[in-house]
Protein backbone atom coordinates (compact mmCIF):
# COMPACT_ATOMS: atom_id res chain seq x y z
CA UNK A 1 0.00 0.00 0.00
CA UNK A 2 1.17 3.56 -0.72
CA UNK A 3 2.48 5.17 2.44
CA UNK A 4 0.74 8.41 3.44
CA UNK A 5 2.59 11.67 2.85
CA UNK A 6 2.16 14.08 5.77
CA UNK A 7 1.52 17.39 4.05
CA UNK A 8 0.17 19.17 7.10
CA UNK A 9 -0.85 18.74 10.70
CA UNK A 10 -1.94 15.36 12.04
CA UNK A 11 -5.31 14.78 13.70
CA UNK A 12 -4.40 16.03 17.17
CA UNK A 13 -3.83 19.50 15.72
CA UNK A 14 -6.68 19.71 13.22
CA UNK A 15 -8.76 21.83 15.56
CA UNK A 16 -6.06 24.51 15.44
CA UNK A 17 -6.55 25.14 11.72
CA UNK A 18 -7.88 28.66 11.22
CA UNK A 19 -11.17 29.09 9.41
CA UNK A 20 -9.55 31.44 6.92
CA UNK A 21 -7.36 28.59 5.66
CA UNK A 22 -10.14 26.23 4.56
CA UNK A 23 -10.28 27.51 0.96
CA UNK A 24 -6.53 27.13 0.64
CA UNK A 25 -6.79 23.57 1.95
CA UNK A 26 -9.66 22.75 -0.42
CA UNK A 27 -7.43 23.70 -3.35
CA UNK A 28 -5.20 20.76 -2.48
CA UNK A 29 -8.14 18.49 -3.35
CA UNK A 30 -9.16 20.53 -6.36
CA UNK A 31 -9.52 17.75 -8.96
CA UNK A 32 -13.21 17.44 -9.87
CA UNK A 33 -15.06 14.16 -9.47
CA UNK A 34 -15.16 12.19 -12.73
CA UNK A 35 -18.81 11.14 -12.90
CA UNK A 36 -18.21 8.55 -15.62
CA UNK A 37 -15.41 6.99 -13.60
CA UNK A 38 -17.57 6.87 -10.46
CA UNK A 39 -20.46 5.33 -12.40
CA UNK A 40 -18.15 2.75 -13.94
CA UNK A 41 -16.47 1.81 -10.66
CA UNK A 42 -19.77 1.58 -8.81
CA UNK A 43 -21.15 -0.58 -11.60
CA UNK A 44 -18.21 -2.95 -11.19
CA UNK A 45 -18.78 -3.11 -7.45
CA UNK A 46 -22.50 -3.77 -7.85
CA UNK A 47 -21.65 -6.64 -10.18
CA UNK A 48 -19.40 -8.36 -7.63
CA UNK A 49 -20.89 -7.38 -4.26
CA UNK A 50 -22.91 -10.60 -4.10
CA UNK A 51 -19.61 -12.50 -4.16
CA UNK A 52 -19.05 -11.23 -0.60
CA UNK A 53 -22.18 -13.00 0.63
CA UNK A 54 -20.76 -15.20 3.36
CA UNK A 55 -21.28 -16.06 7.00
CA UNK A 56 -18.14 -14.20 8.12
CA UNK A 57 -18.91 -11.05 6.15
CA UNK A 58 -22.48 -10.90 7.41
CA UNK A 59 -21.16 -11.33 10.96
CA UNK A 60 -18.93 -8.33 10.37
CA UNK A 61 -21.82 -6.32 8.95
CA UNK A 62 -23.88 -7.07 12.07
CA UNK A 63 -20.99 -5.90 14.25
CA UNK A 64 -20.83 -2.45 12.60
CA UNK A 65 -24.54 -1.58 12.83
CA UNK A 66 -25.59 1.47 14.82
CA UNK A 67 -29.06 0.25 15.79
CA UNK A 68 -31.10 3.38 15.26
CA UNK A 69 -34.35 4.70 16.72
CA UNK A 70 -35.06 8.29 15.68
CA UNK A 71 -38.83 8.65 15.60
CA UNK A 72 -41.27 11.15 17.06
CA UNK A 73 -42.86 8.27 18.99
CA UNK A 74 -39.64 7.33 20.82
CA UNK A 75 -39.80 7.22 24.60
CA UNK A 76 -38.01 5.65 27.56
CA UNK A 77 -39.99 2.40 27.30
CA UNK A 78 -39.00 1.90 23.68
CA UNK A 79 -35.30 2.60 24.28
CA UNK A 80 -35.34 0.33 27.35
CA UNK A 81 -36.79 -2.48 25.19
CA UNK A 82 -34.06 -2.02 22.57
CA UNK A 83 -31.35 -2.01 25.23
CA UNK A 84 -32.81 -5.17 26.77
CA UNK A 85 -32.55 -6.97 23.42
CA UNK A 86 -28.93 -5.84 23.10
CA UNK A 87 -28.19 -6.94 26.67
CA UNK A 88 -29.69 -10.39 26.10
CA UNK A 89 -28.23 -10.88 22.62
CA UNK A 90 -25.23 -12.97 23.76
CA UNK A 91 -27.55 -15.40 25.55
CA UNK A 92 -29.33 -16.18 22.28
CA UNK A 93 -26.39 -15.79 19.86
CA UNK A 94 -23.18 -16.59 21.76
CA UNK A 95 -21.14 -17.02 18.56
CA UNK A 96 -22.04 -13.62 17.12
CA UNK A 97 -20.76 -10.11 17.84
CA UNK A 98 -23.19 -7.54 19.16
CA UNK A 99 -24.10 -4.35 17.31
CA UNK A 100 -21.67 -1.43 17.47
CA UNK A 101 -24.02 1.14 18.94
CA UNK A 102 -27.53 2.32 19.72
CA UNK A 103 -28.35 5.69 18.12
CA UNK A 104 -30.99 7.85 19.84
CA UNK A 105 -32.17 11.41 20.31
CA UNK A 106 -30.22 13.56 22.84
CA UNK A 107 -33.05 13.50 25.39
CA UNK A 108 -32.86 9.69 25.44
CA UNK A 109 -29.07 9.33 25.64
CA UNK A 110 -29.24 9.10 29.43
CA UNK A 111 -31.92 6.43 29.19
CA UNK A 112 -29.80 4.37 26.79
CA UNK A 113 -26.75 4.79 29.01
CA UNK A 114 -28.70 3.64 32.07
CA UNK A 115 -30.26 0.52 30.56
CA UNK A 116 -27.42 -0.59 28.30
CA UNK A 117 -25.25 -3.19 30.05
CA UNK A 118 -22.91 -4.25 27.22
CA UNK A 119 -19.67 -2.24 27.50
CA UNK A 120 -18.69 -2.72 23.84
CA UNK A 121 -21.92 -1.15 22.53
CA UNK A 122 -21.68 2.62 22.20
CA UNK A 123 -24.37 5.13 23.07
CA UNK A 124 -24.66 7.31 19.97
CA UNK A 125 -26.70 10.49 19.99
CA UNK A 126 -27.71 12.70 17.13
CA UNK A 127 -27.23 16.29 18.24
CA UNK A 128 -26.79 19.80 16.96
CA UNK A 129 -30.33 20.50 15.81
CA UNK A 130 -30.94 17.15 14.10
CA UNK A 131 -32.25 16.57 11.47
CA UNK A 132 -31.96 20.01 9.80
CA UNK A 133 -29.49 21.99 11.99
CA UNK A 134 -31.66 25.06 11.46
CA UNK A 135 -31.32 26.65 14.86
CA UNK A 136 -28.83 28.87 16.65
CA UNK A 137 -25.36 27.36 16.76
CA UNK A 138 -25.16 28.01 20.50
CA UNK A 139 -28.18 25.75 20.98
CA UNK A 140 -26.71 23.09 18.72
CA UNK A 141 -23.42 23.17 20.62
CA UNK A 142 -25.13 23.02 24.01
CA UNK A 143 -27.31 20.12 22.88
CA UNK A 144 -24.19 18.13 21.96
CA UNK A 145 -22.62 18.90 25.34
CA UNK A 146 -25.77 17.86 27.18
CA UNK A 147 -25.96 14.61 25.20
CA UNK A 148 -22.40 13.81 26.22
CA UNK A 149 -23.12 14.72 29.83
CA UNK A 150 -26.13 12.39 29.75
CA UNK A 151 -23.97 9.49 28.59
CA UNK A 152 -23.42 9.64 24.83
CA UNK A 153 -20.01 8.33 23.79
CA UNK A 154 -20.46 9.41 20.17
CA UNK A 155 -22.19 12.40 18.58
CA UNK A 156 -23.72 12.46 15.08
CA UNK A 157 -24.14 16.07 13.92
CA UNK A 158 -25.47 17.45 10.65
CA UNK A 159 -23.26 19.63 8.51
CA UNK A 160 -24.98 22.96 7.87
CA UNK A 161 -26.30 22.12 4.41
CA UNK A 162 -27.90 25.52 3.82
CA UNK A 163 -24.67 27.42 4.44
CA UNK A 164 -22.71 24.92 2.37
CA UNK A 165 -25.01 25.33 -0.63
CA UNK A 166 -24.64 29.11 -0.55
CA UNK A 167 -20.85 28.69 -0.68
CA UNK A 168 -20.10 29.59 2.92
CA UNK A 169 -17.42 26.95 3.54
CA UNK A 170 -15.89 29.05 6.33
CA UNK A 171 -19.08 28.93 8.40
CA UNK A 172 -19.54 25.19 7.81
CA UNK A 173 -15.94 24.47 8.77
CA UNK A 174 -16.09 26.74 11.81
CA UNK A 175 -19.25 25.16 13.22
CA UNK A 176 -17.89 21.63 12.96
CA UNK A 177 -14.56 22.67 14.44
CA UNK A 178 -16.22 24.43 17.40
CA UNK A 179 -18.60 21.58 18.13
CA UNK A 180 -15.76 19.04 17.99
CA UNK A 181 -13.76 21.20 20.40
CA UNK A 182 -16.78 21.37 22.72
CA UNK A 183 -17.10 17.59 23.03
CA UNK A 184 -13.37 16.90 23.23
CA UNK A 185 -12.38 13.25 22.84
CA UNK A 186 -15.94 12.12 22.13
CA UNK A 187 -16.15 10.63 18.64
CA UNK A 188 -17.83 12.99 16.16
CA UNK A 189 -19.65 11.78 13.06
CA UNK A 190 -20.57 14.53 10.60
CA UNK A 191 -23.70 13.87 8.54
CA UNK A 192 -23.45 15.35 5.04
CA UNK A 193 -27.07 14.75 3.97
CA UNK A 194 -25.80 13.67 0.56
CA UNK A 195 -29.26 13.63 -0.98
CA UNK A 196 -29.49 17.40 -0.45
CA UNK A 197 -25.98 18.18 -1.71
CA UNK A 198 -27.06 17.14 -5.22
CA UNK A 199 -23.64 16.76 -6.90
CA UNK A 200 -20.72 14.41 -6.35
CA UNK A 201 -18.33 17.39 -6.31
CA UNK A 202 -20.35 18.87 -3.43
CA UNK A 203 -20.20 15.55 -1.58
CA UNK A 204 -16.42 15.44 -1.96
CA UNK A 205 -15.96 19.06 -0.84
CA UNK A 206 -18.26 18.60 2.16
CA UNK A 207 -16.33 15.47 3.16
CA UNK A 208 -13.03 17.34 3.07
CA UNK A 209 -14.36 20.30 5.05
CA UNK A 210 -15.70 17.94 7.71
CA UNK A 211 -12.47 15.97 7.97
CA UNK A 212 -10.30 19.07 8.14
CA UNK A 213 -12.56 20.47 10.86
CA UNK A 214 -12.03 17.40 13.03
CA UNK A 215 -14.66 14.83 12.03
CA UNK A 216 -13.84 11.30 13.17
CA UNK A 217 -16.46 9.82 10.82
CA UNK A 218 -18.32 10.90 7.69
CA UNK A 219 -21.97 9.82 7.67
CA UNK A 220 -24.10 10.02 4.55
CA UNK A 221 -27.59 10.89 5.67
CA UNK A 222 -30.15 11.59 8.37
CA UNK A 223 -32.60 9.13 6.85
CA UNK A 224 -35.23 11.88 6.89
CA UNK A 225 -35.08 12.78 3.17
CA UNK A 226 -36.30 10.75 0.22
CA UNK A 227 -32.73 10.20 -0.97
CA UNK A 228 -30.39 8.78 1.66
CA UNK A 229 -27.26 6.67 1.16
CA UNK A 230 -26.41 5.75 -2.42
CA UNK A 231 -23.48 3.69 -3.73
CA UNK A 232 -22.20 6.66 -5.73
CA UNK A 233 -22.19 8.98 -2.71
CA UNK A 234 -20.48 6.40 -0.50
CA UNK A 235 -17.88 5.71 -3.18
CA UNK A 236 -17.01 9.42 -3.43
CA UNK A 237 -16.83 9.78 0.36
CA UNK A 238 -14.59 6.72 0.58
CA UNK A 239 -12.27 8.14 -2.09
CA UNK A 240 -12.11 11.47 -0.22
CA UNK A 241 -11.29 9.62 3.01
CA UNK A 242 -8.51 7.72 1.25
CA UNK A 243 -7.06 10.93 -0.21
CA UNK A 244 -7.21 12.56 3.23
CA UNK A 245 -5.44 9.56 4.74
CA UNK A 246 -2.68 9.62 2.12
CA UNK A 247 -2.15 13.33 2.78
CA UNK A 248 -2.29 13.25 6.58
CA UNK A 249 -1.90 9.71 7.85
CA UNK A 250 -5.27 10.09 9.64
CA UNK A 251 -7.91 7.38 9.26
CA UNK A 252 -11.45 8.78 9.23
CA UNK A 253 -14.40 6.42 9.50
CA UNK A 254 -17.39 6.12 7.19
CA UNK A 255 -21.07 5.50 7.99
CA UNK A 256 -23.63 4.83 5.25
CA UNK A 257 -27.04 5.52 6.73
CA UNK A 258 -30.66 5.79 5.65
CA UNK A 259 -32.72 3.23 3.77
CA UNK A 260 -30.32 0.32 4.32
CA UNK A 261 -32.51 -2.61 5.28
CA UNK A 262 -31.41 -5.68 3.31
CA UNK A 263 -28.26 -7.78 3.32
CA UNK A 264 -27.85 -7.00 -0.37
CA UNK A 265 -27.77 -3.27 0.39
CA UNK A 266 -25.30 -3.72 3.23
CA UNK A 267 -23.01 -5.90 1.12
CA UNK A 268 -22.81 -3.18 -1.53
CA UNK A 269 -21.46 -0.70 1.02
CA UNK A 270 -19.23 -3.37 2.57
CA UNK A 271 -17.73 -4.01 -0.88
CA UNK A 272 -17.19 -0.30 -1.58
CA UNK A 273 -15.29 0.13 1.69
CA UNK A 274 -13.25 -3.02 1.06
CA UNK A 275 -12.36 -2.02 -2.51
CA UNK A 276 -11.57 1.66 -1.88
CA UNK A 277 -10.23 1.74 1.67
CA UNK A 278 -9.15 -1.82 2.31
CA UNK A 279 -9.63 -4.41 5.02
CA UNK A 280 -8.21 -2.17 7.76
CA UNK A 281 -11.43 -0.10 7.58
CA UNK A 282 -13.69 -3.13 8.04
CA UNK A 283 -14.26 -2.82 11.78
CA UNK A 284 -16.56 -0.79 14.09
CA UNK A 285 -13.86 1.81 14.76
CA UNK A 286 -13.88 2.92 11.11
CA UNK A 287 -17.05 1.53 9.53
CA UNK A 288 -20.65 1.79 10.70
CA UNK A 289 -24.03 1.28 9.09
CA UNK A 290 -26.94 3.29 10.47
CA UNK A 291 -30.06 1.11 10.36
CA UNK A 292 -33.17 0.02 12.22
CA UNK A 293 -34.47 -2.95 10.19
CA UNK A 294 -31.17 -4.41 8.98
CA UNK A 295 -30.37 -6.32 12.18
CA UNK A 296 -33.23 -8.81 11.88
CA UNK A 297 -32.56 -9.41 8.19
CA UNK A 298 -28.88 -10.10 8.82
CA UNK A 299 -29.73 -12.50 11.65
CA UNK A 300 -32.11 -14.43 9.37
CA UNK A 301 -29.37 -14.79 6.75
CA UNK A 302 -26.82 -15.86 9.36
CA UNK A 303 -29.24 -18.54 10.51
CA UNK A 304 -29.37 -19.88 6.93
CA UNK A 305 -25.58 -19.84 6.55
CA UNK A 306 -24.53 -20.93 10.02
CA UNK A 307 -21.81 -23.61 10.16
CA UNK A 308 -22.83 -26.92 11.68
CA UNK A 309 -20.54 -26.29 14.65
CA UNK A 310 -22.20 -22.95 15.44
CA UNK A 311 -24.57 -22.79 18.41
CA UNK A 312 -26.82 -19.99 17.11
Amino acid sequence: MVQPVLLYRPVSFRNNIKVSNIFQILKQYASPVDIEEVTGKVGEILAVSADNYSYENLKLIYSVIDLTSLNSTDNESKIKAICTKINEFANHYPDLPNVAGICVFPSLAGCAKYYLKVPSVRVVSVAGGFPFSQTFFEIREQEARLAVKAGASEIDMLLNVGKFLEGNANAVFGEIQKLKTSIGKIRLKVILETGALKTLDNIKAASIIAMEAGADFIKTSTGKLETSATPEAVYVIAKAIKEFYLRTGVKVGIKPSGGISTCEDALIYFTIIKKVLGDSWLNPKLFRIGASRLTNNVLLELEKLRPETSTI
